[in-house]
């Protein structure tokens, strides 16, 4: 069980963040899978010197099943990939939010799976209109106002370092 540090929800997200983050997350991850679908139609179209077709029904199917595929490893990836590596995605860049875990750490590889994989659950997207959205009650995150998180653990550690020895 981790330690909860109340600092971190002192500074979560508003609704309208979260919404607005989530809202933004899909117009990027939708701009990515077409710019992936474009690339790779030009490459099979240099490649093979015709478009791509899905004229028959059973090639319809599996060519549905390997878009869907594809789309979801996309958002997966591109979940993960900035979570993990930077602790926000585009839109919480632009929102000035981030990810971090319940004890006010970044985040472990294992925290930010859960978080992904269970943003596939139903109704998670409607979630965090609650106190804390599945994703970030399963995972021990919460997504928060990076400054203001920022500025009240900086005050701490110069309210907690007044008094000692300063070395020269």
């Amino acid at each position: 069980m981790r330690k909860y540090l109340a600092a971190v929800d002192r500074h979560k997200a508003t609704s309208g963040n979260r919404f607005l983050n989530y809202f933004l997350d899909r117009l990027f991850i939708q701009a990515i899978y077409y710019a992936f679908f474009f690339i790779f139609g030009i490459g099979y179209s240099i490649v093979y010197g015709e478009g791509l077709s899905a004229e028959d029904e059973d090639q319809s199917f599996t060519f549905t099943l390997i878009v869907l595929f594809i789309y979801l490893a996309l958002s997966f990836s591109y979940f993960f990939f900035m979570e993990y590596y930077l602790g926000k995605t585009i839109a919480k860049y632009i929102t000035g939010t981030e990810v971090i875990s319940i004890d006010g750490n970044k985040p472990t590889a294992q925290q930010i799976i859960a978080r992904t994989f269970s943003r596939a659950v139903p109704f998670d997207t409607l979630s965090f209109l609650g106190n804390n959205g599945w994703h970030d009650s399963w995972s021990d995150t919460r997504v928060i106002n990076g400054k203001n998180y920022l500025a009240e653990k900086q005050l701490k550690e110069e309210i907690s370092s007044i008094g000692a020895k300063e070395m020269t």
